[in-house]
């Protein structure tokens, strides 16, 4: 007869009657005689020893007959080498247990787990800019968007987020806005990149993105940062799911939406300007850092190095230029220098590297020629050498430079010193010959005289004015060539007529003969002014003048 340890008791009991055994309670099964020594298993029916230990059988009951009490049950024993029971919840650290009263009262408390103590190391490492980083619409600094009655605001507050693009400048809170309204809201939050994200992952987000309404109702945020990085092909993945609601985009870009988003894409969100920092605000932000991240005294306060008093937060602020996570990075840079021997306000400002910022690509590529090319036109060498230095500083191509100044030397300039022409395309062979640092001088010398000649759009209006017409009267821009102005390189032209009755201006007196070069239906059009500039007064200027009137000389 085969025999099992009952796992109750732990008596060998046979293999048919192991149920009726553990239905009486574990009482001897009939025919079964208690006093007769078991039966040795085989070790491979046997329950191996270390399982057994770890067993804990309860109390049995007593059967009121038997007179042979039962064995008290095994004690646990103790596995030093385990981390904690098998069947025990983890614990927070310092929280005693709910059985304590046996416990003695200096038992020292958990340690820290593996959880905690990475999320401590992850703190450590975080760069200031990202622990500073504010976690409510309060504590957002300098956008009057979603300040007190903002209009970004009052959506965010009453749950209607739209889908929108978030554009401004490098560290201005558009990453911020978006965790902030991902914190007050319900909905589900999906943070990506475009610089390291593709169209396969957001086509799983927006599957994704379905199913959870589908289920549970719960709509999804996407928050997609530097999406102008998407070509705009890429960006048709986003039109279906914005449009129909399966989705919330929060698109953030440093770049001119109505260059860079696709427009089918810009008719679906709603686009936010965010500002510029101010010095005030960035200086805000910086005392705010210092307070949290100093050690305190014993009343609370914070003990900051008077290395970084007033005055050198105030030159912080400026070096950041609107810029909160530069300015929290150089906050962080002159913390841990001025825990150091010796060390000096002068020598912390010498260690921070200014950053240009300058993109040869995007917006300020765009708007600094434009103010060069606008301070040359309005005579203002001064300017004109400002930003100059500015995109050479910045890394611009010279070459980019030196055509903008051939197009200058005739648009603005044009027919009143005709000369500049032939500077500026020399200033442009200079460039290519000599290249930089020295071409520099070369385009300094073009830039200023540029600024300083004579200016006349003549010949720039009058091609306008002939442009215009030719836009706008299909008739005439398909007006026939007058048959006397038609070559006749061929004997058939020449039977046909063509430029029989023209007049060669050279073989007449002064070269001067009565012919009509224009179409018949534009005969007596007159395309070129008689003047360089126009003719309207700035009245701004004439203000000037009534408050400062030239001296007489004499």
């Amino acid at each position: 007869m085969s025999l099992v340890n009952c796992p109750v008791c732990s008596k060998e009991i046979a293999i048919s009657s192991i149920n009726k055994h553990l239905d009486s309670g574990c009482k001897e099964p009939p025919g079964v005689d208690a006093d007769a020594p078991p039966k040795k298993l085989a070790s491979i029916f046997t329950t191996p020893s270390a399982k057994r230990q770890l067993h804990v059988p309860p109390q049995p009951q007593q059967s009121p007959t038997s007179t042979v009490p039962h064995p008290p049950p095994p004690t646990r024993p103790a596995f030093p080498d385990l981390k904690r029971p098998l069947e025990a919840e983890p614990k927070p650290s310092g929280v005693a247990p709910a059985n304590n009263a046996a416990s003695a009262p200096d038992e020292p408390s958990a340690p820290p787990t593996k959880r905690q103590k990475a999320t401590a190391v992850l703190r450590e490492a975080m760069p200031l800019a990202e622990k500073m980083r504010p976690q409510s619409l309060d504590d957002v600094c300098g956008q009057d968007l979603v300040g007190k009655g903002g209009v970004l605001r009052g959506l965010i507050e009453k749950g209607r987020v739209p889908s929108m693009i978030l554009w401004g400048t490098a560290g201005c809170g558009k990453t911020t806005i978006a965790r902030v309204i991902a914190k007050v809201s319900s909905a589900r939050f999906v943070e990506i990149s475009a610089t390291a994200s593709g169209v396969q992952e957001c086509k799983k987000i927006f599957a994704d993105a379905k199913k959870e309404l589908l289920l549970t109702g719960t709509k999804t945020i996407l928050f997609c940062d530097e999406i102008h990085r998407f070509t705009k092909s890429q960006q048709d993945v986003f039109l279906a799911p914005v449009e129909k609601g399966e989705i919330t985009l929060i698109g953030a870009t440093t770049e001119n939406p109505s260059f860079k988003v696709q427009s089918a894409l810009l008719s679906r969100c709603r686009t936010f300007t965010l500002t510029k920092l101010s010095q005030e605000n960035v200086e805000n932000i910086i005392n705010r850092a210092l307070d949290a991240e100093s050690t305190k005294d014993a009343e609370g306060k914070p003990i900051i190095s008077p290395l970084l008093d007033e005055e050198m937060v105030t030159y912080l602020a400026r070096f950041a230029d609107g810029d909160a996570r530069t300015a929290l990075n150089l906050l962080e840079l002159a913390m841990n220098l001025s825990t150091r021997r010796g060390i000096s306000k002068e020598d912390i400002k010498k260690s921070l590297t200014r950053t240009l910022v300058y993109d040869r690509s995007g917006d300020m590529h765009y708007d600094t020629i434009s103010a060069f090319h606008k301070s040359v036109r309005g005579s203002d060498p001064d300017a004109a050498l400002f930003w100059l230095a500015r995109m050479l500083n910045g890394g611009e191509d010279p070459l980019f430079i030196a055509r903008r100044m051939v197009v200058i030397a005739s648009e603005d300039i044009g027919l009143a010193d005709n000369s500049m022409l032939s500077l500026a395309t020399a200033t442009f062979t200079a460039v290519q010959q000599v290249g930089l640092p020295e071409a520099r001088i070369n385009m300094a010398h073009c830039a200023v005289a540029l600024a300083l000649a004579k200016k006349s759009t003549r010949s720039y209006r009058g091609l306008s004015k002939a442009m215009a017409v030719l836009e706008n009267d299909p008739v005439i821009a398909g007006a026939a060539v007058p048959i006397h102005l038609r070559n006749a390189p061929t004997k058939l032209m020449k039977e046909l007529g063509y430029g029989a009755e023209y007049k060669y201006n050279p073989d007449y007196k002064d070269g001067k003969v009565k012919q009509e070069y224009l179409p018949e239906e534009l005969r007596g059009t007159k395309f070129l002014d008689d003047i360089d500039l126009g003719t309207r007064i700035d009245p701004d200027l004439e203000e000037d003048e009534d408050r400062h009137p030239p001296r007489r000389k004499g």
